[in-house]
């Protein structure tokens, strides 16, 4: 529909209706991109608790997306006049700007999704605009005579600019602190054995929670709607009335349904707080996806009933407030919701903020850097020094308060149970939800991924899940992504501002080849995402093992090394042949599979301890095989790494190729080894080592070709054969790091076959 006009294009009306027409198809890519990825920010705390079903948690978001939908008309406005000043642009201007926001937003939103970087669609949304109104700005300054650099002020809403800007990032650190205040607060309440204290005074907590939610939301959201006119005789100067009312309500609600039905209010509070983050994220971030559109056709209706050229028409009509078409919302919103349905990318759990507030040990995501490390130590001796103020009594109580319950979980059981209880999810949702809702009655466009992410990191700071152990990877998590956030917003105010320039050289030429480029950019990169997720499958990922008896233990370690010696054939034979043809992308690709491979070791390893923990009295001799087993693992991959790092290096320093012979050695040996672990994989497989003495014995013989190989490069070295220092190292160090790993395998082998013969 876009491209099939575009030869027909003949004069400059044309484009206009070409680009209006473009944003509206934009504006349906960019709500499903924008959903698929922000959505799991109002499901978090639902997921993580585990509280609700995954049927229910999708039912319920999808009708507050909705409902929420008709909330966003007051912020329509930030779109229009928010960042620049209407009336300092033509038409031509306004439209050019508009489109290159949103092909930018889209590009820019899925690039930083394709890295899996975090990122928020209202910084996107702010920068583009900003980033394309500043470069159009200029060039219009440096058209006209007797205009400077100073005069960008006259053309930039720069007190409502730095109003939304500072907006976002004090929101960073209100979140954070109002989370951490409210998650120690109910902490030191309820403890972590909320079961007899949920009994007690779990009816008062989600009467609270309700009211806060059920009023700010519900009733402070009304304000941005075109219903409020209705209601605000009824509501204003009634606000103590209606939240004694609500709370009374609420409370008698909490008492009933804990007896009828034996179960905690809390549920109800996780349900309803669902339910109103995902209309705070509706009302606040459709103003992201369609407010950039709805400006486009205000714009374009006033233009085409004035009869004016596009290059004069002055767009002071933008300084108006114009009502949003309720219609166009409820499309909107319809979008959202099929979007939170069918969307892969929204089904899925977002690891990153769950693992950085999971209350138990996990696999950390992030590796800790200097500021981390920095952080964690300051942050260290500052509590040291609060302990010399505070009572030795006082600080024992608190300690009491926040003492967890004393459970042994490995790494892989921490992540199938919930991430943190019911106390910190209610928590999360309700101050989530309520932050959202007063900066939506303000106006203000915050970040609805800023306010969700930090409420969670700041409740989980609280609730000490940053402990010695996890806190400095933590906090690098926490870096990280605040790090994406400005790159986000570097990066949209830069790259609209340089399509914006390029569109206002040749629109009719420049406008279809961005679309065009648009198209095949989504393209590739869904493509791309789609091949990188299968490259390795489920079943080869390495796993640790959760039986308590020996039997157990050697049965679940025999599928682990049967993935490694599979993904170490592929390895090595890849690194061979793209040695021997100077694939560099194969060897780039076989570099990062090794890279992956070595970190699923480490994680072996670093879960020893939960694994020890596991183990029956009578099963403990497993510990010492399931080590030994974890150490040839780590020897194999190390080895893996060298030989792929080498080959890598030696084709992209460009080299001079290995000589035929040295070729058809390794080939021979790496066919060898293919065969080799072919066999061994079945004897894991089927538990049947009936063959093993000869898998040792080809073993041995591949060994000592090995040997004979390296005398005959030493050979060839002396004589005339060979005249590269390059080619022979790196042909001696392949030689003798494949040894290394082949004495690891066979090690692997024996020491598995001799445990599980013993345990039969």
């Amino acid at each position: 529909m876009i491209f099939a006009n575009i030869a027909q294009i003949s004069n400059m009306d044309n484009i206009y209706m070409f680009m209006l027409i473009a944003i509206a198809v934009l504006a349906t890519i960019d709500i499903v991109v924008g959903v698929s990825n922000d959505a799991i920010n109002f499901l978090n705390s639902a997921i993580g608790s585990k509280a609700i079903s995954m049927r229910t948690i999708m039912i319920v978001a999808s009708l507050g997306i909705f409902v929420g939908a008709v909330y966003s008309s007051g912020l329509m406005e930030v779109a229009r006049k928010g960042i620049f000043v209407p009336a300092m642009f033509s038409f031509n201007e306004i439209m050019y700007i508009f489109m290159a926001v949103m092909i930018t937003d889209i590009l820019l939103l899925d690039f930083f999704n394709t890295l899996g970087l975090p990122t928020s669609t209202t910084v996107s949304i702010v920068f583009n605009l900003l980033g394309a109104a500043v470069v159009m700005s200029l060039i219009k300054i440096g058209a006209t005579d007797g205009q400077g650099f100073s005069d960008l002020v006259n053309y930039i809403n720069t007190e409502k600019a730095l109003q939304i800007i500072s907006g976002i990032v004090m929101s960073v650190f209100i979140a954070f602190s109002v989370g951490a205040i409210v998650q120690w607060v109910s902490r030191l309440i309820f403890t972590f054995q909320i079961e007899k204290k949920i009994k007690n005074f779990g009816a008062i907590f989600g009467a609270v929670a309700l009211t806060a939610i059920t009023y700010f939301i519900f009733l402070k959201g009304l304000k941005g709607t075109p219903y409020y006119k209705d209601l605000k005789g009824s509501i204003e100067g009634n606000e103590a009335y209606i939240i004694s009312a609500s709370f009374a309500l609420w409370l008698i609600v909490s008492y009933v349904f804990q007896a009828i039905t034996k179960k905690t209010i809390l549920l109800v509070v996780i349900a309803v707080g669902t339910f109103g983050l995902a209309l705070a994220f509706s009302g606040n971030d459709l103003v992201n996806f369609i407010g950039v559109p709805m400006a486009a056709y205000h714009s374009y209706e006033a233009w085409a009933g004035s009869g004016i050229d596009a290059t004069m028409f002055s767009m002071e009509v933008l300084d108006k407030k114009v009502p949003a078409e309720p219609l166009l919302l409820f499309i909107s919103g319809g979008i959202m919701v099929v979007t939170l349905l069918l969307s892969k990318k929204a089904r899925t759990v977002a690891e990153t903020e769950i693992s950085l507030s999971r209350q138990s040990e996990t696999h950390e995501k992030f590796e800790p850097n200097i500021i981390s490390r920095g952080i964690v130590k300051g942050a260290t001796q500052l509590s040291k020094y609060f302990n010399l103020v505070l009572p030795k009594s006082v600080q024992e109580n608190i300690g009491k308060r926040f003492q967890t319950p004393e459970l042994v979980l490995t790494k892989d059981q921490s992540i199938d149970a919930p991430a943190f209880d019911l106390i910190r999810a209610s928590v999360n949702l309700m101050v989530a939800g309520i932050l959202i809702a007063v900066a939506t009655t303000m106006k203000l466009p915050l970040s609805t991924t800023y306010v969700t992410f930090m409420v969670a990191m700041g409740t989980s700071f609280a609730d000490k899940a940053w402990g010695r152990e996890s806190a400095v990877y933590r906090v690098a998590g926490v870096l990280n992504v605040i790090g994406g956030w400005f790159g986000t917003a570097i990066g949209a105010f830069i790259a609209c501002g340089t399509v914006v320039f390029l569109i206002n050289m040749n629109p009719t030429v420049i406008t279809p080849i961005f679309l065009l480029l648009t198209a095949i950019i989504l393209y590739r990169n869904y493509l791309a995402h789609k091949n990188k997720s299968l490259n390795i499958s489920k079943d080869d990922i390495l796993k640790s093992s959760e039986s308590s008896s020996i039997q157990g233990v050697i049965q679940e370690s025999a599928k682990n090394i049967s993935n490694v010696l599979k993904r170490s054939n592929t390895i090595y034979s890849n690194a061979i042949n793209g040695l021997a043809s100077e694939d560099i992308n194969l060897l780039k690709k076989n570099k990062k599979q090794v890279v992956k491979l070595s970190k699923e070791v480490d994680n072996l390893r670093d879960n020893v301890f939960y694994f020890i923990k596991n183990l029956d009295e009578s099963s403990l001799e497993a510990s010492g095989f399931y080590i030994d087993i974890l150490g040839y693992l780590h020897d194999m991959t190390q080895s893996l790494e060298y030989i792929s790092k080498v080959s890598y290096k030696h084709v992209d320093n460009n080299h001079k190729k290995l000589k035929f012979k040295q070729i058809k050695e390794l080939s021979e040996i790496s066919e060898a080894i293919a065969t080799l672990f072919l066999d061994s994989r079945k004897a894991f497989d089927s538990h049947s080592f009936d063959k093993i003495e000869d898998i040792t014995k080809r073993k041995n013989d591949i060994y000592s070709i090995l040997k004979s190989d390296i005398k005959s490069q030493v050979k060839r070295t002396r004589g005339a054969d060979e005249s590269s220092p390059k080619n022979t190292t790196l042909y001696f160090n392949l030689l003798l790091e494949t040894k290394d790993f082949l004495k690891a395998a066979g090690s692997l082998i024996d020491e598995y076959e001799n445990s599980h013969n013993k345990s039969s």
